[in-house]
């Protein structure tokens, strides 16, 4: 029926049939009959209007395969070890959408990664901490329930200065909330969630493939900067499939740990002794010759690393952890426009809302009405041209499944902006092209 609908010719699909049951001649002449028959039905009954032709697109050689987003964020996490050199350590415990990521790894002893299913969450990122300062890439999975118990140990990793991935497969909320619906509620607690000042690099995926590369930047930024980085996908991209092109490692970068060097032993090495230019401090990992040294969740001397109540040197480990955070703005991709770059109206996103946001952005424009649009997979830090780039549009709204938290976010980072505007929806579902094209329409009319 579908071969019918779009105009697609039986031969190619009688050649997959014939190739899958070439053994069974029963089989495929029974599957042959039903496809058929299928066809003529649709042709015979009109089943539509008319039909539709989807002209083939040439797609680069490789091999392909299906897989959803939660998939593709365990992969990306082992793409990270290979790419490192270190043992992959997942500390987590199961909570819907995210146990599938927990599932994938365990699966995968035979690439070194080693899974622990804690007793709860506190538990999963606390195991993860130890097998960051033991020299792994650890990484913890959860959802917004998990997230908001993992907080306090999110601040240890961040005085510690430690690198960790923790993944966010956001729910509907709040408590246990809608645990199989899909939101972007939890921007705001990944951002600042946590006590004292304690900030981490918050990152978006936006459709099921881009988990992988995303939870592999998010273990690159960890490694390389000694920080957590909070990973925030959600249960629609987590469960939703795409096809992907299995990549060559060749086309990934390298990934350098800042790890201790015996030079600095001439320098009266310390825990925090840093990288000047930005602000990383050095990773000795336990057994190292010369380098015994002990982390902990009380304040640090910046440079004897000892317990220090001291007023100005909390400012200045304050500072310097912040300025940590922000050095990475010079090393993550700028802003891409999409649509129109000569529209009055930006459309601004982030996340897994990406799909329905160009949908809505591609249809506007194939009928003249000029809208562009920015997609958001870096949060904090944002890309530097992020300013310039909303300053430039008459227009801009911001499209996100809460009541505006990344909106909030801009017009806190960036102030003065008096052309945003905000369309937001909390039902646990996507957005619809439908309702957002709508919406578009009615602001370029005011």
């Amino acid at each position: 029926l579908i071969c019918w609908l779009f105009d697609r010719p039986l031969d190619q699909a009688a050649h997959l049939l014939k190739n899958k049951f070439a053994k069974k001649p029963s089989v495929l002449e029974a599957n042959i009959k039903v496809m058929t028959d299928g066809y003529n039905y649709g042709n015979n009954i009109h089943a539509s209007v008319s039909t539709y032709r989807i002209e083939t697109k040439s797609a680069k050689k490789g091999f392909y395969t299906d897989v959803n987003g939660n998939r593709a964020t365990a992969l990306g996490l082992i793409a990270a070890s290979e790419k490192s050199g270190l043992p992959l350590f997942l500390g987590s415990y199961p909570i819907t959408p995210a146990s599938d990521i927990l599932h994938e790894l365990a699966k995968r002893k035979d690439l070194g990664v080693k899974v622990v299913q804690a007793e709860d969450e506190i538990a999963g990122i606390c195991t993860a901490i130890g097998a960051s300062f033991a020299g792994n890439l650890a990484a913890t999975s959860t959802s917004g329930p998990g997230l908001a118990l993992k907080s306090e140990a999110i601040g240890l990793a961040v005085m510690a200065e430690l690198p960790l991935v923790i993944i966010d497969v956001q729910r509907g909320g709040p408590s246990t909330g809608l645990p199989t619906k899909s939101e972007q509620t939890d921007l705001l607690q990944a951002l600042y969630g946590r006590n004292g000042e304690s900030p981490v690099v918050v990152l978006a995926a936006s459709t099921p493939t881009n988990c992988f590369d995303m939870a592999f930047v998010a273990s690159k930024i960890a490694l390389e900067h000694m920080t957590p980085v909070i990973l925030l996908t959600d249960a629609f991209i987590a469960n939703g499939s795409s096809a992907w092109r299995i990549p060559e490692m060749e086309e990934y970068p390298e990934i350098h740990p800042q790890y201790v060097y015996n030079d600095l032993l001439k320098d009266n090495w310390k825990p925090y002794k840093r990288n000047p230019e930005t602000n990383v401090r050095y990773w000795a990992i336990p057994g190292t010759e010369g380098f015994m040294h002990r982390l902990g969740g009380l304040e640090k001397d910046c440079i004897t690393s000892a317990i220090s109540t001291d007023p100005a040197n909390h400012q200045k480990m304050t500072d310097m952890r912040q300025a940590k955070i922000d050095y990475i703005a010079n090393e993550i991709p700028e802003l891409e426009i999409l649509g129109n770059p000569e529209a009055d109206l930006l459309v601004v996103g982030w996340g897994g809302t990406y799909g329905h946001l160009y949908s809505a952005v591609e249809s506007m424009n194939a009928i003249g009405k000029k809208v562009a649009m920015v997609h958001f997979n870096y949060i904090n830090p944002m890309p530097k041209n992020t300013e310039e780039i909303l300053r430039r549009y008459k227009k801009v709204v911001v499209c996100e499944l809460n009541n505006g938290q990344f909106a909030t976010q801009l017009c806190a980072k960036i102030p003065g902006l008096t052309n945003v505007s905000r369309f937001n929806k909390v039902q646990g579902q996507p957005f619809m092209v439908s309702e957002l094209t709508d919406h578009f329409s009615k602001l370029m009319e005011e």
